[in-house]
């Protein structure tokens, strides 16, 4: 289980793979190491996973496609209440 889920989305490939980047430099700064990277050589779903937060980082046509956002509809919204630090 996991206490949030971030979800972005990128134009294409090379945009992904720098938002999975850019989470793991945040990330490793504060001292974390993912447990795991999946989907990074594909790039159209990438999944970071620290455990208590998981990144999901979609090509637009795969977070279209996948709409995991329709799983969670009934979860609050923690959008504005996130803040990394």
């Amino acid at each position: 289980m996991s206490d949030y889920f971030v979800l972005a989305s990128a134009t294409n490939q090379r945009q992904s793979q720098a938002m999975a980047d850019a989470v793991e430099e945040t990330m490793k700064a504060r001292g974390r190491r993912p447990l795991s990277v999946e989907g990074y050589v594909g790039g159209s779903w990438i999944l970071v996973d620290y455990g208590d937060v998981v990144f999901h980082l979609f090509q637009e046509d795969a977070r279209r496609f996948y709409a995991l956002e329709r799983l969670w509809g009934d979860a609050p919204d923690q959008t504005q209440a996130f803040t990394p630090g």
